[in-house]
């Protein structure tokens, strides 16, 4: 659907500027708008896996880890599939409005991709280069959306998502590098003919969600402050979007409709699309893969 379709139905959550916002800019934050009731069970169930963490010694395809974590001071950077964890984290994607406001954004029928929760862990919790999310994992549209919940404060020290507005509306960048290696980031020529200094570093209270399109340039700096910042990240897309490629963080509940209905065509937008390398023999994280890169530059 266009942006001009889907406008012509009545948002659920949304204001109309909003989402009007969200299509010229490739992004949008909602401040404070996750019910304290949700936000305080997120947060019980992410104190426990950080918890549960501790027992863990090397990172896999569902724990990353920093490299100097340890059982007397976890440092987590990701839980990957976070609803195949805890039913909870399922329960609020699949039942609160999170997937209200992704109808208001692709259109009534909602289907979900999959989930990650982000620590960035205090005192250093790491970067995120600058890159685009579609590369990753190739759908026939540009529907797909990553809706972000901070479960706590965050301010600039905390390392928030960084997005540089209408990117969204660039080619897509190359995510390999000269050798032909899967890195997960922007070239450093590519990010420097971005307009790095209009990133908007989206801030927001406890409770705050985050949303932007597969399209949109983003990343996020190191966290110097000395408490986490746990961001729980849900991609979502219309119905009639397909993936091309394998899901790099499968899960039971991928290809499940949220909202509206399945699909029965599906839509394919003209543009071409990067592939990623071959997820089906297994995938850890985007910060495996970027500080690889990072090693050999």
């Amino acid at each position: 659907m266009t942006p001009e379709q889907i406008l012509e139905y009545e948002p659920r959550v949304l204001t109309q500027a909003q989402r009007e916002f969200y299509f010229d800019n490739g992004y949008v934050l909602l401040d404070s708008i996750i019910p304290q009731d949700w936000l305080a069970a997120l947060r019980r169930t992410t104190d426990q896996v950080l918890e549960d963490s501790r027992s863990v010694t090397r990172s896999d395809s569902v724990w990353d880890l920093e490299p100097d974590h340890s059982s007397s001071t976890p440092r987590l950077r990701r839980l990957s599939s976070p609803v195949d964890y805890d039913d909870l984290y399922w329960r609020f994607m699949s039942e609160s409005l999170l997937a209200d406001i992704a109808a208001d954004l692709v259109g009534p029928n909602v289907k979900f991709h999959h989930s990650k929760l982000n620590f960035k862990a205090p005192s250093g919790g790491t970067d995120i280069k600058w890159h685009q999310d579609i590369q990753f994992w190739p759908h026939t549209n540009y529907s797909p959306l990553t809706l972000g919940t901070y479960l706590d404060d965050c301010g600039m020290e905390q390392g928030p998502l960084g997005v540089i507005p209408g990117s969204h509306k660039l080619p897509l960048f190359d995510l390999y590098n000269k050798e032909g290696e899967w890195t997960g980031h922007l070239r450093d020529e590519d990010a420097a003919t971005l307009d790095l200094d209009n990133a908007d570093y989206l801030c927001g209270p406890a409770g705050s969600v985050t949303v932007h399109n597969c399209r949109t340039i983003h990343g996020s700096t190191a966290n110097r402050s000395s408490v986490a910042r746990p961001l729980l990240l849900c991609t979502m897309s219309s119905a009639d979007a397909f993936p091309y490629t394998v899901n790099p963080i499968r899960s039971p509940h991928d290809g499940t409709i949220l909202r509206g209905e399945p699909a029965r065509w599906s839509e394919h937008d003209p543009r071409p699309c990067q592939l990623p390398p071959d997820w089906s023999g297994g995938y850890t994280s985007i910060f495996d893969f970027q500080q690889r890169s990072s090693k050999r530059a």
